[in-house]
């Protein structure tokens, strides 16, 4: 059976500054007609960067969620950037470190049922010491975390972001 729904009309309910809010008509397999609220995003880069036994973490807090949470440094992809150059330049905003070498590990769909965003997980290789420079909107702590800690803080539930998680699961296991 061919799973494919096909869009029959969009509009656009809302269109902000990190993501757009549509209400899709779609042609459902069987032939019958739907909707579907997507929340459509520019996606964004997350890096894993390692040295001696340690990877580099970020405490921030997120409104969302109306805490702050441990992640790996990572940002939204600006419209016509390469996520490439995002993990370079988030890395070095974020971290204050700068790489010679992005290779992309795998992407991630962190919520498919209802939004377009792909997050490209990136590990961080040549790496040298830079500057911080944080966006004038963003506050955020960085600090090189032990392996066996952060096995730890995964299991006493400590971290629960989900492309963090899937990162260090990589680098741990």
């Amino acid at each position: 059976m061919d799973f494919e729904e096909k869009t029959l009309e969009e509009n656009v309910l809302y269109s902000g500054k990190i993501l757009d809010l549509v209400k899709d008509k779609v042609l459902l397999p069987d032939g019958k007609e739907s909707f579907r609220e997507i929340v459509k995003h520019s996606g964004g880069s997350a890096i894993l960067c390692e040295k001696d036994g340690k990877i580099l973490m970020v405490r921030q807090f997120r409104y969302a969620y109306k805490e702050t949470i441990w992640e790996i440094p990572a940002g939204k992809v600006n419209a016509g950037e390469d996520p490439t150059e995002t993990a370079f330049r988030e890395l070095e905003e974020e971290g204050g470190i700068k790489a010679d070498k992005m290779e992309l590990l795998f992407s991630v769909y962190p919520s498919p049922g209802y939004t377009s965003e792909i997050i490209r997980i990136y590990r961080a290789t040549g790496l040298h010491k830079s500057t911080r420079h944080l966006d004038e909107d963003e506050f955020l702590s960085a600090a090189w975390v032990e392996k066996p800690r952060l096995a730890e803080m995964i299991k006493n539930g400590e971290i629960k972001d989900a492309k963090t998680l899937i990162a260090l699961l990589v680098a741990l296991f």
